[in-house]
């Protein structure tokens, strides 16, 4: 087989139907994907150039039916548009959550500073000092969690939305498997692989 250019993800199947929850009763076009191959595509996906389009060729040993084919492009685009909405409104609470925490926080510091000034005012004996340094390292401590959703907590999310948005666009096509090819009747991993081009 020609190796294919490093936007296509290529994913060999034994029927169409394991690309697809099959415990899901929704319409075709609304099916969620099945966990392992959702999981193939975004871990090739992870590994592609940023930006660039993307391909998903699935080979199959038993023919589906056209209805069925001309459907799948959609459903994938579908199922990963409605991924990356649910990212998106995760990103936007975590946004949210945020600003109220650094709202909180910054109160908490304020407090905490003022308390701190008022003990130093009363007293410079050990235990005073101990009280104020304690108080001004708890109001600072109240700001960890802003600054970690800032600082850290987004990147996963922005990534995921990302990557779902690029993979909401791609581009599916579906090819019988070649003549003589071994049909273990699952996903092989180890020939399905999405190829890069060298650096």
């Amino acid at each position: 087989m020609e190796t294919p250019p490093k936007t296509v993800i290529m994913l060999r199947l034994h029927e169409l139907a394991q690309l697809f929850n099959s415990m899901d009763p929704s319409p075709f076009v609304d099916r969620d994907l099945d966990a392992d191959a959702e999981e193939y595509i975004v871990s090739w996906a992870r590994e592609l150039p940023a930006g660039k389009p993307l391909e998903l060729v699935i080979e199959l040993a038993l023919p589906a039916s056209r209805e069925r084919a001309a459907g799948v492009e959609d459903a994938v685009r579908h199922y990963f548009a409605t991924r990356a909405a649910i990212k998106r409104l995760e990103f936007s609470a975590l946004m949210r959550r945020g600003r109220l925490s650094l709202l909180v926080g910054s109160v908490f510091l304020a407090a905490c500073l003022l308390l701190g000034q008022l003990v130093a005012m009363l007293g410079s004996n050990a235990v005073a000092n101990f009280v104020g340094e304690g108080l001004t390292i708890g109001g600072w401590v109240g700001l960890w969690r802003p600054l970690e959703i800032y600082l850290y907590d987004w990147w996963p999310l922005y990534e995921d939305r990302r990557r779902f948005d690029l993979l909401a666009r791609i581009k599916v096509k579906i090819v019988a498997r070649e003549a003589g090819s071994p049909d273990r009747g699952a996903r092989e991993d180890e020939h399905a692989v999405a190829q890069r081009a060298a650096a």
